[in-house]
This record gives C-alpha cells, structure tokens and sequence, in this order.
C-alpha cells in the first residue's frame, strides 16, 4: 500500500463513521507521508496513543474494504507495534514530534527528525532491514555521531556497542562521509 492514498481513503472512513483520530506514526508509513520515501508500506506503525476499540475495528473494517477492492492491506495494518520505543526515546521526544497529516477525521504527526533518525537507525542495527529508509533519511556525519550513544545503549548484549558502530560506519560509507 501506498501511505498517502491508503491514509486519505482511511481519514474518508473514519469521517463517515464519526469517528476522529489523532496518534504519532512512526516507520516507513511516517516517512512515505513525509514523502521522503516512495515505496509501498505494509503497516502504519502507531507509537502512541494505543488505539481505541472503535478505531481498531474501524481500521480491520477499512482493510476488508479494501481487500474487496483488490487493494492488498492486512487486517492489522493499522497497529501499536512499537509502542515500547515511546518508553526508550530520549526525553522530550513528545515536544518534538511533529505533523504530518491533517484530514477530516484523522491528524498524524511524527517523531522529530533526530528521534526519526533514531528509530530508524535503531530498526536498522536490531533487524538490518532498513538501509535503504535510512539512505533515503540522509543524516549528515554530525547526526550519526550523535545517535551512537543512545543506540549503544539500546541492547544489553555486550557486542551491541561495536555492532551499532560497524553498522552505522557502513551506513556513513555509503552516503559517502568518507568513512
């Protein structure tokens, strides 16, 4: 699914029930609506608030509806998957955050860049799947450096630290930071 169209159509449901909406969306879908990345997403990752019933049956509602029209979206695409990050970001992530989307019924906004990064760079070090969202984020040499302190922190496994440096080294290679 595409995040834009997916969300528009979604924000036209939710309208229709009454219902409204608003949480922090984080990941790939976050980064599609912020049009930085032009790929589809499986899920729209909802850091905070935990959805409310009503919008999590509103949500599997929406994806039955859409599978009828041929568009392949999973019952949960709409989920609080990271909801835990919220408890490891660095303080005052809250302030940061910042808006993305602002529909009839539904207002997403998003962690702010450096928190972003953060997330992004931590799915990267934890999963490895995540390289080409964190090319297209960009960060600058200053920004890595100033994510590796937090990231070591982020798994207590005593080779974590030396992971998240040889990771983001190789990140800084290939953007070209002459690592």
């Amino acid at each position: 699914m595409l995040p834009r169209p997916t969300i528009e159509a979604f924000d036209g449901h939710l309208f229709a029930l009454g219902l409204r909406f608003e949480g922090v969306v984080i990941g790939g879908s976050a980064l599609g609506l912020m049009g930085v990345i032009q790929r589809p997403t499986r899920d729209f990752d909802i850091l905070v608030p935990e959805l409310p019933l009503a919008i999590a049956s509103a949500a599997r509602d929406f994806a039955r509806a859409q599978r009828q029209a041929g568009v392949d979206l999973l019952d949960d695409w709409l989920n609080n998957g990271p909801m835990q990050l919220g408890e490891v970001l660095p303080a005052g992530w809250r302030e940061r955050v910042q808006r993305i989307f602002e529909g009839h019924a539904l207002v997403l906004s998003t962690l702010g860049r450096s928190d972003l990064l953060k997330s992004k760079l931590f799915a990267l070090c934890d999963r490895g799947t995540d390289l080409p969202d964190c090319i297209a984020l960009a960060p600058t040499a200053e920004e890595l450096a100033e994510c590796v302190p937090w990231l070591e922190l982020q798994d207590g496994n005593e080779q974590w630290p030396a992971h998240v440096r040889a990771t983001l080294a190789d990140l800084a290679r290939r953007l070209g930071h002459g690592v």
